[in-house]
């Protein structure tokens, strides 16, 4: 079962550099109010080779329970690469998304994106708790991972249903073994705090941070916590603060039907018959699923579906689509398999990547709203009439996310109002699949008058800078570099 909605395309898409830390013989060291990174070279891992020399890394202890900030502690890994010029500003905090990503692992294969920006600021990025190389959390090994692929997302039968919600909780509970009492402690608040005290391990006075997808929650929350502490923020590919869980599967559910429709529309197809066919295709291999070239594996409903989500992030990923489609068409699943694949970390050997794990573990955490199979089954109609693509697997999402979790919720939606804090830049994309437009101005209504300040682009993918807009990027610039804040309602078209 995999969950669409936060999981930014950076991760998703990316060929991710892993790096390690190194543990010492470094005198470069980050120390403010009781804190301290050692920095030391990068070190490969995982048979992926280490990022260039102007990489460092670094682990940096925070509390395990903020409660009880004396208590046990966690390591954070980080990573950073410092200013180019002459003129620093401070450091510049990067979150890819997820929740779940590894900004360890993503920080380099993005600072090309960021190299204007990298001018003036140390571009530094960090594995949040419960992520990767901080703490991170496994719920299952390969072999289960992949014996699941075949649990049907849709359930049509009583039988059917049953197993799908024994997946889950059996999920939740090999999350609980694997994590321990970090489980009740990774949550997005609990995230938000470690971003102050790596603030303060940088020595900078307030936080400059750049947070994409669920990255802009996490940029929210921190803002709420701490406004005073608030630099220059800029928020691209807006979560919705103000859904709940039914609102943001609802969400995604328009976003990804709204890029399907543009995608149809570019080879000339009509929208509504074209969503109708895909849809009919996903049934026939819900009932007998393709055969593929990987040796021992069909293509189910729930795979082909998320090969389908994987090329929408971006409008390059379109014509792959098509030809995966065309293929399933004609009895193959080889190539919709391998979308699949790129999308759930599954590397040639088999092995899984694990973002999905901690992606789960946080955002359970995160969210109070436990929905049964039966209110699950009221929804349907509506999640299936909004999309009858992505309608009944986020609709289903809804009561096997999170159910027989081990721990309680601590929200039905994140508390993200900063009165005082200095302006907030939230960019909305008016084409993304997975936080659609609409989330950018509820964010900056809930940030607060005069703190959200709106910039839309009228494009294609999840996220708008380094896109190919010379507009977005030079207003992003302008206020990271310059403190320019543009117009509240500015659009890049």
């Amino acid at each position: 079962m995999t969950r669409f909605a936060r999981w930014t395309a950076l991760t998703a898409c990316a060929v991710l550099l892993t790096a390690a830390c190194s543990g010492g013989g470094s005198d470069d060291r980050d120390r403010s109010g009781g804190t301290a990174i050692d920095w030391g070279r990068c070190e490969a891992s995982g048979g992926t080779p280490a990022p260039g020399e102007e990489w460092q890394c670094g682990t940096l202890r925070v509390p395990l329970d903020w409660s009880e900030p004396d208590g046990g502690t966690i390591e954070l890994a980080l990573i950073r690469a410092k200013a180019t010029g002459n003129d620093r500003l401070g450091s510049l905090l990067f979150n890819f998304g997820g929740p779940g990503g590894s900004g360890v692992s993503m920080m380099p294969s993005y600072a090309t994106t960021a190299s204007k920006l990298r001018e003036r600021y140390d571009l530094v990025s960090w594995d949040p708790r419960g992520v990767a190389a901080s703490e991170g959390i496994r719920c299952r090994d390969d072999e289960e991972t992949q014996a699941a692929e075949s649990v049907d997302s849709t359930p049509d039968t009583p039988a059917e249903e049953q197993a799908y919600l024994a997946d889950a909780a059996d999920f939740g509970k090999g999350c609980q073994e694997s994590a321990g009492e970090l489980l009740a402690h990774v949550s997005t608040t609990d995230t938000a705090r470690d971003m102050d005290r790596i603030r303060q391990a940088l020595g900078d006075d307030r936080l400059n941070y750049f947070g994409i997808s669920y990255g802009t929650e996490l940029g929210g929350v921190y803002a709420h916590l701490f406004p005073k502490r608030v630099g220059r923020l800029t928020l691209d590919a807006v979560v919705d603060p103000s859904a709940d869980t039914v609102g943001h599967a609802q969400n995604q559910t328009r976003g990804f039907q709204r890029a399907l429709d543009n995608y149809l529309k570019s080879t000339g197809r009509d929208p509504e018959r074209g969503s109708r066919e895909i849809a009919e295709l996903l049934d026939r291999i819900d009932a007998e699923p393709l055969p593929t070239s990987s040796k021992g594996r069909e293509l189910t409903q729930s795979l082909a579906l998320t090969g389908i989500v994987l090329p929408l992030y971006g409008k390059d990923g379109w014509p792959v689509l098509t030809s995966a489609l065309e293929a399933a068409e004609e009895g193959d699943g080889s190539e919709l398999l391998a979308l699949a694949d790129g999308y759930n970390e599954r590397d040639a050997s088999g092995k899984y990547g694990t973002t999905t794990h901690s992606q789960r573990a946080i955002s359970c955490l995160d969210d109070k709203q436990r929905m049964t199979a039966a209110q699950t089954g009221e929804l349907l109609p509506e999640f299936e009439r909004i999309s009858p693509v992505f309608g009944p697997f986020l609709g289903w999402d809804t009561a096997g996310w999170c159910h027989d979790w081990p721990v309680p919720g601590q929200h039905d939606t994140p508390e993200v109002s900063a009165p005082g804090a200095a302006p907030v830049l939230v960019i909305g994309n008016t084409g993304d699949p997975a936080t659609p437009y609409e989330g950018a101005q509820r964010m900056a209504d809930e940030l607060g008058e005069d703190v959200g300040i709106v910039l839309t682009w009228e494009g294609e993918g999840h996220g708008a800078y380094g896109s190919g807009s010379d507009c977005v990027d030079s207003t992003v610039n302008a206020y990271l570099l310059d403190g320019t804040v543009p117009k509240d309602g500015k659009v890049c078209s």
